[in-house]
């Protein structure tokens, strides 16, 4: 019978316990960190170290597309045209979730080099899908990213109107302005 695999176990790696899981795990590893990790034997000695920091790269390189996703507008939106924005936008939605499903293979690749198996769930739902139970670090970002994303395009949007949209500033404002001249005047009197 063969060994039972994740969903989102990555192609090209065979399944733990058979004689090619180390070789392909490692080849597998080394593609998705960048190419100088390869000039560091002992990664390749032992894998578990190189699934470690794989993992902990590609966690981070989530967190980067996140924070990127988050601060386009504001860093780019005065030097790029709104297209250009938009398509910058969608290759980080894209880059995104590579980066979140290479993340969850880490996780899962590290988890089987440590020995530690997997078992289908009964219902056919993952185990972080379950009612009450929390999604896995890499995925809570991109949840994160996105529930970001929209309140940032909303504020973005309210602030464009203020500035170009020649919007009135609130009573409260005014309020404020009326009475700061009002004080001035007062000190040069006094």
């Amino acid at each position: 019978m063969a060994a039972y695999l994740p969903p989102d176990w990555p192609t090209g790696v065979h399944p733990p316990g058979s004689e090619e899981f180390e070789r392909t795990a490692v080849a597998w590893l080394l593609d998705v960190v960048p190419p100088d990790y390869r000039l560091h034997g002992v990664l390749q000695r032992h894998p578990i170290a190189l699934a470690t920091l794989a993992r902990r790269h590609l966690a981070a390189c989530v967190e980067g597309a996140r924070q990127g996703y988050r601060t386009a507008r504001t860093e780019l939106g005065g030097v790029l045209p709104v297209s250009g924005l938009d398509a910058v936008l969608a290759a980080y939605r894209s880059e995104g979730h590579r980066l979140v499903t290479a993340a969850r293979a880490a996780e899962l690749v590290e988890r089987a080099l440590r020995g530690k198996g997997f078992t289908p769930e009964p219902d056919g739902q993952r185990q972080h899908e379950r009612p009450g139970q929390q999604a896995p670090a890499a995925e809570q970002a991109l949840a994160g990213e996105q529930a970001a994303a929209g309140q940032q395009k909303a504020t973005a949007g309210v602030r464009r109107q203020g500035v170009a949209g020649g919007r009135q500033p609130t009573a409260a404002a005014g309020k404020q302005r009326q009475k700061q001249p009002a004080a001035a005047g007062k000190r040069r009197r006094g």
